[in-house]
């Protein structure tokens, strides 16, 4: 199966030309080129049923009266953990979405860690199964 990893985010960003970026990795625009010059690949463009984390992967940036709204469920590999990092980064400083912008989740684990965005940084909080918790939802 490989080392893969679960990528969710959902947040919003103010509406801007620096949404470029995204657009690229999302696969939005044709360059085949990175805004900034590196010559890499989109991070967001997986469609379609995935391969080694179930369910199905989506990329998709809207448009709204507030600015934009991305949502996107990917399978990324470690060896694209720096660009990841980057890319994450570059959100965090832009967006208008305080707390829980996502998770990242190893495919064999069960339990992701939550992406948190706080002051225009991001860091990885890991979650952890708390003793007892065994109701689905509360009443």
């Amino acid at each position: 199966m490989g080392d893969f990893y679960e990528l969710q985010l959902a947040l919003d960003l103010p509406d801007s030309a620096e949404c470029g970026l995204l657009r690229w990795h999302l696969g939005e625009t044709p360059e085949d080129k990175e805004p900034d010059g590196d010559e890499e690949y989109p991070l967001l463009t997986g469609t379609g049923p995935a391969q080694r984390i179930g369910g199905a992967l989506v990329g998709m940036l809207q448009r709204g009266p507030q600015g934009c709204s991305l949502l996107a469920r990917q399978e990324v590999h470690p060896d694209d953990f720096a660009r990841l990092r980057h890319l994450l980064k570059w959100i965090a400083a832009r967006t208008t979405t305080v707390g829980t912008i996502g998770y990242v989740r190893f495919f064999e684990d069960h339990i992701p860690d939550v992406l948190v965005v706080e002051s225009g940084t991001v860091r990885q909080v890991p979650l952890e199964l708390a003793p007892g918790a065994e109701e689905l939802l509360p009443d």
